[in-house]
């Protein structure tokens, strides 16, 4: 596939964008999140830059801010494996990932799922492996918030490893054997309906940064979607997942890294600059600014001037005027820093939140963007990136038409796809059948 041989090689992904503040709804080039072309714009780009996968966000409900439904968040989308499969059919090898909630589905229906986007794509299916233990996500569903917060990756990983039980109740030989699991959590016997799928086990995806998270990850996940994107927070973050492979009997290639990261480009690196100051100024709106800083204290701030000083009041940490979003750790001390940023530098409530959520981004020319990932990769802070553009659902067609072509001359990546399955893709070993 026209690459050099000793410089280690990059995998990308296209993060569908819609669930987070990245995206500008307010750019007129920006489309529908629902829609199947804007699906299929995206994933079709995707497959056209020689991209490992594309990745569906999935949320269980929608989100709330002071009683109300969120109106800067996205409101409603279709379910992420039913858009897969439809995708399945209009792509020919792109990896497609989907985010399914292992707190609130059932092992045998989802392996079921699974199994058959693995079939109808002939080997291109993943799993983006999630929990929830809020009683406000709970609502939606029978048992309600059930789960403490310390057993949801209790139930994820007796879940993955349940589904793994069924996908290999049928031989590679194609012979369908009885099933039985007897658990904590899970208590099934039966026969499952769907032959042994092409690459035998669609991938595993986990993004989780606790401490069980990550052994979570090292014990039973593919890939690993991070936040860790600057280079010293990745290379911390590699070389700790890496280091917990042993011992599960696993090499550091059998798990790959990807940071979930943005980008801007322009014909120069002052332009591609100017570019971003732009975009962020869209993306933290003096609304948005407010609802940002809500979200750290956890009080109603819209008497607030967005651009005037942070308020001089501390969080509430048993607030819950936000609900279906992750709630800061230490609401207070992040407060604390928000000040000390504010004051030091003169900021506003909306320069603040520019400054102190914007995601490290990949921004200059082409050039300049193509060197600095190379330079992450080579120095073990990734094994590659999944990119979250800020449009829908052409934010991907400057980087595959601009950037790709340079990371292929310097050899650092595929020129054609050398196999079939995402696992192939991702250079992943074929799981091992336990019969």
């Amino acid at each position: 596939m026209s690459t050099t041989p000793g410089r280690k090689q990059i995998h990308l992904a296209a993060h569908f964008p819609g669930v987070n503040s990245t995206t500008v709804w307010a750019d007129p080039r920006s489309g529908s999140q629902i829609d199947f072309s804007s699906f299929e714009h995206l994933a079709r780009t995707a497959e056209r830059g020689l991209f490992d996968f594309f990745f569906l966000a999935e949320g269980l409900r929608l989100r709330e801010h002071n009683g109300r439904i969120h109106d800067l968040d996205v409101v409603g989308r279709p379910e992420s494996i039913t858009v897969l499969n439809a995708l399945a059919a209009v792509t020919d090898r792109l990896g497609l990932a989907g985010t399914v909630n292992a707190t609130f589905n059932e092992p045998y229906e989802l392996a079921r799922r699974l199994a058959s986007l693995d079939h109808l794509s002939a080997g291109r299916a993943a799993w983006n492996v999630v929990t929830s233990s809020d009683a406000f996500t709970g609502e939606n569903f029978r048992r309600g918030g059930f789960l403490d917060r310390a057993d949801r990756y209790t139930r994820a990983a007796e879940f993955l490893a349940t589904a793994r039980e069924l996908w290999d109740s049928w031989t590679p030989e194609g012979r369908q054997r009885p099933f039985v699991h007897s658990g904590p959590q899970f208590g099934i016997e039966g026969e499952f309906t769907v032959p042994r799928s092409p690459q035998g086990h669609p991938v595993v995806i986990q993004a989780g940064d606790s401490a069980e998270g990550r052994e979570f990850a090292a014990s039973a996940a593919d890939v690993v979607f991070t936040r860790h994107s600057t280079p010293e927070a990745g290379r911390e973050f590699y070389a700790d997942v890496k280091g917990r492979l042993a011992r599960y009997g696993r090499e550091p290639g059998d798990l790959k890294i990807m940071p979930g990261v943005t980008y801007v480009l322009g014909d120069t690196d002052a332009e591609a600059q100017e570019h971003a100051g732009e975009i962020r100024r869209q993306q933290v709106s003096p609304q948005n600014a407010i609802l940002a800083l809500e979200q750290i204290w956890g009080r109603d701030l819209s008497g607030y001037d967005p651009d005037g000083p942070l308020p001089d009041i501390d969080p509430d940490p048993d607030s819950t005027l936000v609900q279906g979003r992750v709630r800061v750790a230490d609401p207070v001390g992040v407060a604390r820093k928000w000040r000390a940023l504010s004051e030091a530098k003169g900021l506003s409530i909306r320069q603040t939140v520019v400054e102190s959520t914007s995601r490290q981004s990949f921004v200059g020319s082409p050039g300049t963007v193509a060197a600095a990932l190379e330079e992450f990769v080579a120095t073990d802070a990734a094994d590659g990136f999944i990119l979250v553009p800020h449009l829908t659902p052409g934010g991907l067609d400057d980087f595959v038409d601009r950037v790709v072509p340079l990371l292929q001359e310097r050899g650092v990546f595929r020129t054609e796809y050398s196999g079939t399955t995402l696992r192939s893709h991702l250079g992943l070993p074929e799981p091992v059948w336990k019969g």
